[in-house]
């Protein structure tokens, strides 16, 4: 196992309710505990039909689905939208893997706008430090501007007051002339390109805008060891989870899983250094072992390159041909003490992905258990 570290012990719901863990990541420990589930499924699918249909398969299975939306050759606001529902009703977080790798003017622009739009719909994301530390702060204040403008709403009313008319016998227009009304209505019939009419009434439309802010409500912290699956229903108890708070985090890339990548050393350290700068922002890391070493350090890492042998080919390497390295959920979890499993071909592939996905949960969630060497 990897250097100890108080957090390669401690259960997800003990780590969720620390105080330096943040809403977001808070949940989403406390989703896992509840679920028993530390699995990612990486849904590399090109339509939003087969996007749809995946996360609806084995959606009960997993905490994150991990989505590339760039690749979703027919990707409208409406699958974003049946994608949130969908999360809602499975009960799981949207992990949008957007790399970002920009100054921060431009990523601010990606994260926001054009065709995707991702921080409406994804509560985490992830970045590259090659620009710098300023990559983070500008992604943070993007996810503030997205939260602030979700937390307002706008009312507009538009109300119309009782028509003029010269036949009405209103007090008010008793003393009008008849011709004053008949201009006044062709004045308004001629603004709109229409013919004129004798008996048309003419109208004064109000508007009035109200403009409200709310606070999001965050799911109150639990004490340690409550709402896990063992003391009540699983599902009483992701009823009372509720959804997700609406806030972003972020994930920084700091090793992968590809051979010959470049993120080490000096590189990996330099994620860890920045991460504990912005700790309300960050919630963890993309990365091949648990990256906590100091005392306070509660960071989630989230590993790709994850895949189980066929029954009968125990023990033999694998990978794609393409620089992808597979481990196995033990050794990435008890060995290496990461926190949850990124799986994508392995189950996206299966001829029955719920009983992949399945398989893929036990054994992650089996290594957990040896790793804490307690019950959960």
């Amino acid at each position: 196992m990897t250097a100890s570290h108080p957090t390669l012990k401690r259960t997800y719901s003990e780590r969720a309710s620390d105080p330096s863990t943040g809403p977001l990541a808070s949940y989403l420990l406390r989703l896992i505990s509840i679920k028993k589930t530390n699995l990612c499924l990486s849904a590399d699918v090109e339509t939003s039909a087969e996007l749809l249909a995946l996360a609806e398969q084995v959606g009960d299975s997993i905490c994150v689905l991990k989505t590339h939306c760039d690749i979703i050759t027919d990707w409208t606001d409406r699958t974003a939208k049946s994608l949130r529902d969908l999360a809602q009703r499975k009960h799981f977080v949207i992990f949008e893997d957007r790399k970002f790798a920009d100054i921060g003017g431009t990523v601010q622009k990606q994260y926001t706008s054009g065709h995707y739009k991702i921080a409406q719909w994804a509560e985490i994301t992830n970045a590259h430090i090659l620009p710098g530390p300023a990559i983070v702060t500008a992604l943070k204040a993007a996810a503030d501007a997205t939260v602030t403008k979700y937390n307002t709403t706008v009312h507009t009313e538009i109300s119309a007051s009782p028509r003029l008319s010269a036949h009405s016998g209103d007090e008010d227009v008793a003393n009008v002339p008849e011709h004053a009304l008949e201009s006044l209505a062709e004045g308004e019939d001629r603004k709109l390109g229409m013919p004129a009419e004798k008996d048309r009434k003419c109208s004064i439309v109000s508007v009035s805008t109200t403009i409200s802010t709310r606070t999001e409500s965050i799911s109150p912290r639990p004490s340690s060891g409550e709402h896990t699956a063992d003391a009540f229903d699983t599902q009483a108890s992701l009823t009372r989870l509720g959804e997700p708070p609406f806030l972003r985090s972020l994930l920084l890339l700091a090793e992968m899983s590809s051979e010959g990548a470049l993120l080490t050393g000096e590189y990996t350290e330099k994620c860890i250094e920045i991460a504990r700068q912005n700790r309300d922002f960050v919630m963890g890391f993309i990365a091949q072992r648990s990256l906590n070493s100091e005392e306070e350090d509660n960071f989630i890492t989230m590993t790709p390159g994850v895949q189980l042998p066929h029954p009968g080919e125990e023990g033999k390497k694998l990978g794609d041909g393409l620089g992808q390295q597979y481990n196995s959920p033990h050794n990435i979890v008890f060995e290496k003490g990461c926190d949850i499993i990124i799986v994508g071909r392995g189950i996206v592939n299966a001829k029955d992905r719920l009983e992949e996905a399945e398989r893929y949960r036990q054994e992650g969630w089996k290594a957990y258990i040896s790793r804490i060497g307690k019950k959960a």
